[in-house]
């Protein structure tokens, strides 16, 4: 009987809960807007938490959120902490989204024919 190694049965099961991370990350409101803004510039963990109703130290916490899941990576420039995007990790969440759009959409597509009524021809 042929077993997949457990080398990759072990990848297999860490890129699923890689994306379970990404999807707890894109799950809270907060976190998505973080990642928004830091798609058009990279910007301090100050700047991120400025335009939020929360306290620094709960910013943070988002923050550390989205580095767990690896959407969010931090240098330090002097006294300033400056968190950049990391896009891999969604571009894996959008091709896996991308499967089932596409699966969905031609399961439609195929009730869709079945319901329309046959052109009856004069």
């Amino acid at each position: 009987m042929n077993r997949p190694a457990p080398l990759i049965i072990n990848q297999m099961v860490e890129q699923m809960m890689a994306m379970d991370d990404v999807f707890h990350a894109l799950a809270n409101r907060a976190r998505r807007g973080m990642l928004s803004r830091l798609a058009e510039r990279d910007l301090s963990v100050g700047e991120l938490a400025e335009p939020l109703t929360m306290t620094l130290a709960a910013a943070s916490k988002h923050l550390k959120v989205l580095e767990g899941a690896g959407l969010v990576s931090q240098t330090v420039e002097g006294r300033r902490h400056v968190c950049h995007l990391e896009p891999a990790p969604l571009a894996a969440a959008a091709t896996w989204l991308r499967f089932y759009q596409d699966h969905w959409e031609g399961r439609l597509d195929a009730l869709e024919g079945l319901l329309r009524p046959h052109d009856q021809g004069g």
